[in-house]
């Protein structure tokens, strides 16, 4: 009797507990998403008092808006399918194999994820369009075909499947695998019965937030997609700033918010069945040399496809910056600009890092209460809902939140719209669904029986955390903080809205230069898109450096 009345206050306490934790993210969401979204769908919809509720129904009986949700839908299915295809072989490398110069390709490779879509989109034109290498080489031209778009989205999200699967697998026991290989299972079938279940939680997450970025994607298929291809996103900004249809765009936003909560609601179910504690051990002592031909082979394939699909167009970037001799585009940066800067443009540097670490601090301390209080696996409607919606920021139109934030937070004690700290509020909200869902499948793969025992042992819940999660979950931490960061560095729909002119971030800046025409402000976006790639290249490589000297505490 004792035994089960402890027990039932161990689950009081550990559902009091998670609730807690939740608090202050729900409240920052309510706040800084919540609100400011619906302040702008509620002005849209809102004519003289009158709810427009019926226009709802019009705007989607319109054939130009079924073939937008059409293609928006068809082409982020087939942009996570190829992203998962090319990027898995790459998890499994970096995960397991050891090779030479690995932390530094590591880093790069998740430079395409924070460079502007606007920039991607502009490199895949030079690489495929008129004039462009491919053209020059063997007169092929993508541009005209969504090919173009497919590519440049397996470009941009390589690095989520990556970090995502990769920071999960170097930690699974391989041991587990090769028992079963002892028992008589071939190789492919000790993979797909042992590991690839361990692995479907991260799998799932990556495979979500490669969906939600192509469904809401912008720069890419605006600069790609020409008069041709539209999504939800597109369509939304061009009924916000070309048309001034607010009534559309809030429509559109609905339909964007409702298919996203369905997607998520699918996601939440289907991931919930397939998780289960895991032995997790140090990631160090899983890599090895490749043995054999096949691992050599799978390495020699990685190196070529991330040579083709993520060096190549960065290549392309450096080349159209030296295009000018002597430097003159990288100096052109350092003069004072009296049309769209008030200040010269090298200042976006700056202004970018810094807005780009408090963003973090703010992903990781929200998202870290978040993950926290969704370890557990057998939680209830409530907490499974706020899982759903912590995803919402990446599936709602970013135009649609920086309107918002300039709408509704415009009033004591929220006027935000002249502080600096507005711009890193928004850039956080993208970063916390990275922050949670690399965190919580390294977390929920803990077994709980450790947390009993030492809670058992007498050890509070802040000391549980310390001593039994933080220890495991610490490189989990790390590629979440790295993925926050990046993010924050390459924000664009938001930042664009937010980021005042004497203020401007790498990306705003270079969508400024490129939308003036002459070659000076091209090459400047080019020399501006080149340092926004160094820069977080070598942010990454540093956190890649650290990682790889924290060994203590990881298992």
């Amino acid at each position: 009797m004792d035994l089960a009345r402890t027990e039932v206050t161990r689950r009081r306490s550990g559902n009091a507990a998670r609730l807690a934790l939740m608090v202050v993210p729900v409240a920052f969401f309510a706040v800084f998403f919540a609100y400011p979204v619906a302040a702008i769908v509620a002005r849209g919809l809102d004519d003289g008092g009158d709810w427009q509720l019926g226009r709802i129904a019009d705007v989607v009986a319109q054939p130009d808006i079924r073939h937008v949700l059409w293609f928006t839908t068809w082409q982020a299915l087939v942009s996570t399918a190829l992203t998962l295809l090319v990027a898995l072989p790459g998890a499994y490398v970096f995960a397991r194999l050891d090779f030479p110069g690995k932390q530094v390709l590591r880093a790069v490779v998740t430079v395409p994820f924070v460079l502007p879509t606007v920039v991607v989109g502009t490199a895949f034109l030079a690489l495929v369009g008129r004039g462009g290498l491919l053209d020059e080489l063997w007169g092929v031209r993508l541009d005209t075909t969504v090919w173009a778009i497919l590519l440049a989205h397996v470009f941009f999200n390589y690095a989520v499947v990556v970090r995502t699967v990769g920071g999960l697998w170097a930690q699974l026991d391989p041991r587990q695998e090769d028992a079963a290989r002892m028992l008589g299972a071939s190789r492919l079938r000790a993979w797909r019965t042992v590991t690839l279940p361990a692995l479907t939680p991260a799998v799932a997450a990556a495979a979500l937030m490669v969906f939600l970025f192509t469904f809401t994607s912008f720069g890419v298929v605006q600069i790609l997609g020409g008069p041709t291809f539209s999504t939800l996103e597109v369509e939304i900004y061009r009924q916000t700033s070309d048309l001034f249809d607010l009534a559309t765009a809030a429509v559109l936003t609905l339909v964007q918010f409702a298919a996203v909560g369905a997607i998520l609601a699918v996601h939440a179910w289907t991931v919930r069945r397939r998780e289960s504690a895991l032995r997790l051990v140090d990631a160090s002592a899983t890599a090895h040399r490749p043995r054999g031909a096949g691992q050599w082979a799978l390495l020699a394939g990685v190196l070529v496809s991330v040579a083709l699909l993520v060096l190549l167009p960065l290549a392309v970037l450096v080349q159209r910056s030296l295009d000018a001799p002597g430097f003159s585009y990288y100096r052109a940066l350092t003069s004072e600009d009296g049309g769209m800067f008030l200040v010269p443009p090298i200042d976006a540097i700056g202004n970018s890092l810094r807005y780009a670490v408090a963003a973090t601090l703010i992903a990781v301390v929200i998202g870290g209460l978040a993950a926290a209080a969704l370890t557990r696996r057998d939680a209830g409607p409530l907490v499974r809902g706020f899982d759903a919606l912590l995803m919402l920021p990446l599936g709602v139109s970013a135009v649609t939140v920086g309107f918002g934030f300039l709408i509704a937070l415009d009033e004591p004690p929220l006027d935000l719209r002249a502080s600096w700290i507005i711009v890193p509020l928004a850039q956080a909200l993208v970063g916390v669904p990275f922050v949670v869902r690399t965190m919580l499948p390294v977390l929920r793969a803990v077994d709980v029986r450790l947390r009993e025992a030492a809670a058992v042992l007498g050890a509070s819940p802040w000391r549980v955390w310390r001593e039994v999660d933080l220890p495991m979950v610490r490189r989990a931490l790390l590629i979440a903080a790295g993925f926050a960061f990046a993010v924050s560095l390459g924000e664009f729909g938001a930042t664009v809205f937010l980021a005042r002119p004497d203020n401007p971030t790498l990306p705003v800046a270079v969508a400024r230069l490129l939308s003036r025409p002459g070659e000076l402000n091209y090459g400047q976006a080019m020399a501006l898109s080149t340092i926004l790639m160094v820069v977080c290249a070598a942010a990454l490589l540093v956190l890649e450096r650290l990682r790889g000297a924290d060994r203590t505490g990881e298992f």
